[in-house]
């Protein structure tokens, strides 16, 4: 019933005020398909044009306001938006399948940016001074004009809120795009935020990927893109921003290999941190574990022991507190898993180890569930361990030398995250200055708790740089004063 659908539902945002639209897409619930959790407007051309251009207008006065000004704006932002938190993540688990622990850990993390956005901010924007005997020279920064952030369906409440916070904070305008087939819980914390801000600082247009990205990529009052989602979707946007030459930052996909060494412990402390270092989100990260490589020595154990911590794991509705895993976030995501699971499968020599369990056999069908699998026997050549899988599903493959670990980690085009599992810390940081990847860890593979802290994928999997100020730096320009 439509009655029960948030009031975001269906409706879009330009200069401040919000729009209904006749075009519409259902949004579903991952965990029980017949349930439509609320809709989301198709947005037209003209629609995304005028949020454009309603963000070019409010760029005029909005970049001139003082540092002290957009910051207390932004913590009177971070307050409101705490308040509303508890009662968007049920919303969240019925449009994303995220279990209640990990959403109610993405919606805080989304208040946390906000409120410490701007005591970085204070710190950062200071004046450079280069000056020298022969001249005085100083590093400025201004806001760069209308950023066009576009968010994916996996994790889109803090990859959202680590782009727009920044954005906003530095001076400029925001045009956000949110992924169709979770976009609801996003919109419900943004119109919190926006609606502190002056109208036209922050736009929300929805619907078609391809038709919204176009017309952000090709409009020329856009003078910057962030962007999170797969390497071919950031391709088309390279290529689209190219006429307009625009600031891009590109969070795309990964492969991220973890090097288990002869002398890795796997005690159940390592062995849990690997299994959330694959499963977290029902492996929808783009920086979870997607290849493990495993010295012959250790091979057996290993995967015996891993086997034994996917048995620990729940599959089903996100809503029971006895989930540990949720279901694939999408029917056309889950068909990709299913079906690279089952061409493996087919493969000489190789072997598929299921695990887990069904919170509810007589629901499981009703959505897009997946218990989590382990394949061994795979080459390096398999489907399965050159593409993203994005599932509960991981190869993993024996190695016999370190030369031949580090030359099977980087045989990708991908290079996000990796983790290296060794009780010597001087190895580990050895074999890191040697894989291709934009951070690695050691003895663990997960997230950056500091989330000021931000590393760009290589090769394939990005394009920005590091920062340690919360993405601050590529939502401005810098410039030299001198005389």
């Amino acid at each position: 019933m439509k009655s029960n659908f948030p009031s975001i539902s269906g409706k879009y945002l330009i200069n401040g005020e919000w729009y209904e639209s006749k075009n519409l897409k259902e949004v579903i619930n991952p965990a029980d398909i017949k349930e439509v959790v609320g809709e989301i407007a198709l947005c037209s051309q003209n629609d995304i044009s005028q949020a454009v251009d309603a963000a070019a207008d409010a760029f005029k006065k909005w970049s001139q306001t003082s540092i002290e000004e957009r910051s207390n704006i932004m913590r009177q932002a971070a307050d409101k938006l705490e308040v509303i938190i508890k009662e968007n993540i049920s919303l969240f688990v019925r449009e994303n399948g995220k279990t209640l622990v990990e959403a109610k850990k993405d919606l805080m993390r989304c208040v946390e940016i906000t409120r410490k956005g701007p005591d970085l901010l204070k710190d950062w924007w200071k004046t450079i001074d280069l000056s020298d005997e022969h001249q005085k020279v100083q590093v400025r920064r201004r806001p760069r004009g209308v950023t066009a952030v576009i968010a994916p369906w996996n994790s889109p409440m803090v990859l959202t809120f680590k782009r727009v916070i920044p954005a906003v904070l530095t001076g400029n305008t925001v045009v956000f795009k949110p992924a169709t087939d979770c976009p609801l819980t996003i919109m419900n914390c943004l119109r919190e935020v926006a609606a502190c801000f002056p109208p036209g600082v922050i736009n929300i247009v929805t619907g078609s990927g391809r038709l919204v990205g176009d017309e952000l990529c090709s409009n020329k009052k856009v003078k910057a893109i962030a962007f999170v989602g797969s390497t071919e979707t950031g391709k088309t946007i390279i290529k689209n921003a190219a006429n307009t030459v625009k600031k891009l930052s590109l969070e795309l996909g990964g492969n991220d290999p973890a090097i288990i060494l002869p002398d890795a412990n796997l005690d159940k402390e390592n062995m849990q941190k690997l299994r959330l270092g694959v499963l977290r989100a029902s492996g929808q990260v783009c920086s979870a574990i997607k290849r493990i490589y495993v010295h012959n020595s250790k091979y057996d154990e290993f995967v015996t022991k891993l086997e034994k911590e996917f048995q620990r794991v729940i599959v089903g509705n996100g809503m029971h507190p006895d989930t540990t895993m949720g279901p694939i976030n999408n029917e056309a995501q889950f068909k990709f898993v299913n079906e690279l699971k089952e061409r493996t499968a087919q493969e000489d020599g190789v072997n598929v180890l299921t695990a887990g369990r069904k919170l509810n056999d007589e629901s499981w069908n009703d959505g897009y569930f997946m218990l989590p699998s382990i394949v061994t026997g795979v080459k390096q050549e398999s489907e399965i361990v050159r593409l993203e899988q994005f599932g509960p599903i991981v190869p993993v493959l024996p190695y016999s030398d370190i030369e031949e670990a580090i030359n099977l980690a980087n045989d990708t085009e991908f290079g996000l995250r990796a983790s290296v599992w060794t009780e010597d810390e001087n190895q580990a940081i050895q074999l890191a200055e040697r894989i291709e990847a934009g951070a690695i860890f050691h003895n663990n593979h997960t997230i950056f708790k500091d989330l000021r802290l931000d590393f760009p994928g290589l090769k394939e999997s990005g394009l920005s740089t590091e920062t340690f100020y919360g993405g601050l730096e590529f939502f401005t320009d810098s410039y030299g004063f001198a005389n």
